[in-house]
């Protein structure tokens, strides 16, 4: 049985030949597949394993470790600070990033100069923003040069950078002019003019950019690596596929977060009383609102007196409305994300979910009815003891069909027409909604299920 590329790099280190040879041998496999061996072997296992790699590779296999954190504490500072100068500098600030902050600065101070410079400028950065993602890994070109002299720029910065498949163009102050594919590159003449390629109006972003707000419009562009510039149009790093990908999933993970009531994402190696203390004072919030759904309940104390097998239904109710209000607000979130979207489309979006809401609110209303109907007329002593007759059957059946449906219509009318209002006032709708919106709709639900009930069982006596 062959083996995988795992077990087969596994047994070439542990193998007794000289590390010469078991570089030769491992020349030609992938650094993730020699990252995922080399998270099987002991510490010290590791430690060979990087002597014969040497600083650069190792650098490359770090890049694909799923916790490079961990392994960087495994070295001594010295070894860690040759690995993270090697790293792109978004790369090293990554990781940096997860560790403690007096060997984070350790680190730092025993870098090369100019990585040092970098790593310390992003740093500073707000992580909310695109610069805090910026990375040095791109090639640049002169403008003026001769597709001769491109290509040489080529051939000379490649060895360091590997994103060439797109060149910027800037002049002698850096401003970004344009960009170079590099299909079109090879493809040009040597006496043709680069101003021919140069496609002057490729996307850039500016370092100030929010992540949240312009990362749909990154990954539309699907390019390798978008230009990050200075308000004065001056090319200060790009932002590659990979790291948008990673960064939009992170925005989607932190809205998951917070559709849940949670303040951060949850880390699993993250202390009991360190969670405890992120989401308790959400609990909270949401425990005084729910005082406020039990007191709206009790000001209908003298319905439940009257009628008690309401409540055998209620929570029925609160659910469904509470079901339709989450689809909606899902909906809506995910289209609010869009800065394309216009005001006559998102008006459009909330009168789709409330009719969405109605209609399902009377295909579940007329199921309802026939389920409480039948199970009323074969149970009619619930809860009471007194028998109902059949009217009162149809009675309250109907009442609850009703309450269905109006308290979906309105939950969905919540739901979407909600997180675009926080939108409109420049709070962020996946933070508010959530647990909110569910707790809002439980308000509207039993004020619509037992007003009704109040007022056609107990005033008009219907």
């Amino acid at each position: 049985m062959a083996l995988n590329n795992k077990d087969a790099i596994i047994k070439i280190l542990k193998n007794s030949t000289t590390n010469q040879t078991k570089k030769k041998k491992l020349k030609n496999y992938h650094s993730g597949d020699i990252a995922d061996a080399l998270a099987s072997l002991t510490k010290e296992e590791r430690f060979k394993a990087y002597e014969i790699f040497g600083v650069e590779k190792t650098a490359e296999i770090f890049s694909f470790f799923d916790n490079p954190e961990d392994y960087i504490e495994e070295l001594k500072a010295d070894k860690a600070a040759d690995i993270l100068d090697e790293l792109d500098s978004d790369e090293a600030i990554n990781i940096l990033d997860e560790l403690d902050d007096d060997f984070k600065q350790h680190l730092i101070s025993l870098m090369e100069e100019e990585t040092r410079k970098k790593v310390e400028a992003l740093d500073k950065k707000d992580d909310e923003t695109i610069g805090s993602y910026m990375s040095d890994n791109y090639i640049t070109i002169n403008e003026g040069a001769t597709i001769k002299e491109a290509m040489s720029s080529l051939i000379k910065d490649a060895g360091e950078h590997d994103n060439i498949n797109t060149l910027y163009v800037i002049d002698k102050e850096n401003h970004l002019l344009g960009a170079v594919r590099l299909k079109d590159l090879i493809l040009a003449r040597k006496d043709d003019s680069l101003e021919k390629i140069i496609i002057s109006s490729f996307p850039s972003v500016l370092e100030t950019e929010i992540v949240s707000e312009i990362i749909q419009t990154l990954k539309d562009y699907s390019e390798e690596s978008i230009p990050i510039i200075d308000n004065e149009n001056k090319l200060l790093g790009v932002i590659s596929l990979d790291t948008i990908i990673e960064a939009a999933d992170e925005e989607m993970t932190e809205d998951y977060a917070k559709l849940g009531g949670l303040t951060e994402i949850v880390d699993v190696d993250e202390s009991p009383f360190y969670s405890v203390k992120k989401r308790i004072p959400w609990l909270v919030v949401l425990l005084f609102l729910g005082i406020i759904v039990s007191t709206v309940t009790g000001t209908f104390e003298t319905v439940i007196a009257a009628i008690p097998v309401a409540v055998f239904f209620q929570s029925m109710v609160l659910d469904m409305a509470g079901n339709v209000g989450t689809q909606s607000l899902a909906v809506t979130i995910r289209t609010i994300s869009d800065e394309d979207m216009k005001k006559k489309q998102i008006r459009k979006l909330i009168g789709k979910e409330i009719l969405v809401g109605f209609i399902n609110g009377i295909i579940i209303a007329i199921i309802a009815f026939a389920f409480v109907l039948v199970y009323l007329t074969v149970k009619r002593q619930i809860i009471t003891g007194d028998e109902f007759k059949i009217l009162d059957v149809l009675k309250i059946s109907a009442i609850i069909s009703t309450s269905l449906l109006l308290a979906m219509t309105a939950s969905s009318a919540v739901g979407s027409f909600f997180p675009i209002l926080l939108d409109k006032i420049h709070i962020d709708p996946a933070v508010a909604s959530g647990p909110f919106i569910t707790t809002f709709n439980d308000i509207i639900a039993i004020f619509l299920y037992y007003g009704l009930i109040y007022l056609f069982l107990i005033v008009l006596h219907i």
